[in-house]
């Protein structure tokens, strides 16, 4: 199978589409539904279950959730209902009548920068961070994913690092990128002294206007754009239903 439907789901919008498994390229355009207030994930799965019947597809499905995956049951709820927490996505799915492989949205983003990004034939410890309405980690090493890391929960100055650095600042508080690229210089260090990365990936949406802001950044690492942007979770997410990574 060359392509297989991705469906990533976000804090504020779930995106789906079919990708091209050899080039990472998206063969349909982007469907964005918003997430549903409560963002339930009863809701939700009717949602993707649109995103399949709008793309017309009918084969497995790879699912990006925003928490910890283990086999296929949700772990954690940080920016989604309480609810989800002890939901078995592909036992969801069959009861929809599709089938669904579910991982961690950011460790889908890795895999896919890995495949066809920023990440590619890169050795070493690599680092991607995605920067939106929360923090996420996906950690690599040699090309392989150590999963479920989470790091935007790590606690810094008496908090979470995603609501000391998220993207969702600058929208939310009219911030300018100085102030807040100077915020996510302090997380990029803290993450350096822990890990020893030898490359960060920058990704989330806001990694289309690094240049305006990577100025900031003073790190030994290399600190580098994501090549996919915000359609890296989609795009890992085809990926694990082609080859089963994530349950």
């Amino acid at each position: 199978m060359n392509r297989a439907l991705g469906i990533d789901i976000g804090g504020s919008g779930i995106k789906g589409a079919i990708v091209d498994l050899t080039t990472g390229k998206l063969l349909t355009e982007r469907h964005r539904v918003p997430t549903p207030e409560d963002s339930h994930p009863t809701a939700v799965m009717g949602i993707v279950t649109e995103l399949a019947a709008f793309h017309g597809w009918e084969g497995r499905i790879g699912v990006a959730v925003p928490a910890v995956v283990l086999d296929g049951i949700v772990q954690t709820a940080a920016n989604v209902s309480d609810a989800w927490i002890g939901f078995d996505v592909p036992q969801a799915a069959k009861h929809l009548g599709f089938d669904a492989v579910a991982l961690n949205d950011a460790d889908a983003a890795g895999l896919a920068e890995v495949a066809f990004g920023a990440a590619r034939k890169l050795q070493g410890v690599v680092l991607l961070l995605t920067f939106g309405t929360g923090i996420g980690s996906a950690l690599i090493h040699n090309g392989v994913l150590l999963p479920n890391t989470e790091l935007g929960h790590l606690e810094y100055k008496g908090d979470d690092i995603e609501k000391y650095a998220a993207a969702r600042l600058v929208k939310r508080d009219g911030r300018d990128l100085d102030w807040w690229g100077s915020r996510v210089n302090e997380v990029l260090q803290y993450v350096e002294m822990l890990l020893t990365p030898d490359t960060i990936v920058f990704g989330g949406g806001i990694s289309k206007r690094f240049k305006e802001f990577s100025h900031m950044f003073d790190t030994r690492a290399r600190v580098v754009p994501a090549k996919l942007r915000n359609n890296a979770g989609i795009v890992g997410a085809a990926l694990s239903a082609a080859t089963n990574v994530g349950s």
